[in-house]
């Protein structure tokens, strides 16, 4: 069995690398060929001829570890299996589409609010709807990036002024507010899932007062067992979103009741591997070897 794993031709970080020779290290021990390509190499051209081309190529299925939805879409058009499907990618990767898509199922998340659009070339000249979101969400506030990760483009706002600061600072990007869970200051769990299953769990927090539970911005880690109804909640949002694998980060509610925090395509492992000792990578291609067997 042979495969792509598409990657991002201009990430060139120790963190992401490690990640790629470990979904390649996985596929060796299942026999499968698994050859990195980046999106520069691969690219879209929207053109009949070029299509059959690409659909010469004596590859099994794509695993797609980026974000570059246009080339996953593509890729899908030419008969590759991709994975993840370029839907559920998109539908993670902005935050507001992600909680639009969870939005009406009965999944408890953060009471959110989406700014309105604006261009970059205008930005935001209008400031009049943050008075919604102080009635509706109160003080402390989170403000998020729709885009972003590892927790570093999420803020906290704890009065007008710094509600200001942190919108202008942001400048015209897509950007949301959510309600600040209290209860789940500093700490949060993530699972990670593979084909509807929880293959590995971890508890992360804070103890220098930081609101973010996030290993990378200096949160600590250890293992978990999850509940029943996190397991459910996680699995349930991976099922909507039509991920084949993700990271779910559930926050803990009035009377630890779980709540959605945010749910990502293409979760690194590397954390939750050091935490657990359970290795994602294997898992992932474990599920794509049934999956493409199955048909």
């Amino acid at each position: 069995m042979k495969g792509w794993l598409i990657t991002n031709g201009f990430l060139h970080t120790t963190k992401f690398t490690e990640i790629h020779l470990w979904l390649i290290e996985s596929a060796k021990k299942l026999g499968i060929e698994l050859t990195a390509k980046t999106n520069i190499e691969v690219l879209a051209l929207l053109d009949s001829n070029a299509a059959k081309k690409a659909r010469e190529e004596s590859i099994d299925f794509v695993l797609f570890w980026d974000k570059d939805v246009r080339l996953a879409k593509y890729l899908e058009m030419t008969g590759y299996p991709v994975f993840n499907s370029s839907k559920a990618i998109e539908a993670c990767d902005d935050k507001s589409l992600t909680h639009l898509c969870l939005q009406g199922a009965g999944i408890f998340m953060p009471r959110t609010l989406i700014a309105p659009m604006t261009f970059s070339n205008i930005g935001y000249t209008n400031l009049n709807f943050l008075a919604e979101a102080e009635q509706k969400l109160s003080y402390p506030m989170i403000v998020k990036e729709c885009f972003g990760s590892f927790g570093q483009q999420v803020y906290m706002a704890r009065n007008q002024e710094e509600l200001v600061a942190i919108v202008t600072g942001i400048g015209a990007k897509p950007m949301l507010f959510q309600e600040f869970i209290k209860t789940s200051s500093g700490r949060d769990v993530r699972l990670q899932i593979v084909g509807g299953k929880v293959v590995a769990a971890m508890y992360r927090y804070s103890d220098t007062g930081d609101f973010r539970a996030n290993v990378a911005n200096g949160g600590k880690m250890k293992a978990y067992e999850p509940t029943q109804k996190q397991v459910e909640l996680a699995i349930q949002c991976c099922k909507i979103l039509g991920l084949d694998f993700g990271g779910v980060d559930i926050l803990f509610g009035e009377d630890q009741e779980p709540v959605v925090c945010e749910v990502n395509s293409n979760a690194h492992f590397k954390n939750i591997y050091d935490c657990t000792g359970i290795n994602v990578a294997d898992s992932i291609l474990e599920y794509i070897v049934k999956r493409i067997c199955i048909g």
